[in-house]
């Protein structure tokens, strides 16, 4: 139900507020869906709003140039085109939060996870 809901949209969240200067940042992804509301709960309790954002086809940006070209899901790594005008293709998957049991707490828990998860590895990868 959620593609391009979470994983991206934490990572380009993170990203634009602490590297704007530094980076252009988009997400994507092959079936894109609506924004997951606990992904943009969990980028509250960090002070960052990401409930604005969209989610956005991969095959929009297949011949933009960038510098770096990123997965954060497995299934990504497997699907989605391959950026003629990237430089660098990094891949690092996280758990998919959404696969977590239905109980509410078990999925925000979750969500938070992988979000301190993602910003510790854009902060050693990245910043």
């Amino acid at each position: 139900m959620y593609q391009n809901s979470a994983r991206s949209q934490i990572a380009e969240g993170y990203l634009k507020e602490k590297a704007s200067d530094k980076y252009e940042v988009h997400s994507a992804g092959t079936e894109p869906s609506l924004v997951n509301p606990l992904a943009v709960v969990v980028m509250e309790e960090i002070g960052i709003d990401i409930s604005h954002y969209t989610a956005k086809n991969a095959t929009q940006f297949l011949y933009m140039k960038m510098d770096f070209d990123v997965t954060v899901c497995d299934n990504a790594k497997e699907k989605c085109p391959f950026f003629l005008g990237g430089r660098r293709f990094i891949h690092k998957g996280f758990q998919d939060p959404n696969a977590v049991s239905n109980a509410e707490n078990d999925k925000l828990k979750a969500f938070r996870e992988v979000r301190d998860e993602i910003t510790s590895w854009i902060d050693s990868e990245f910043l």
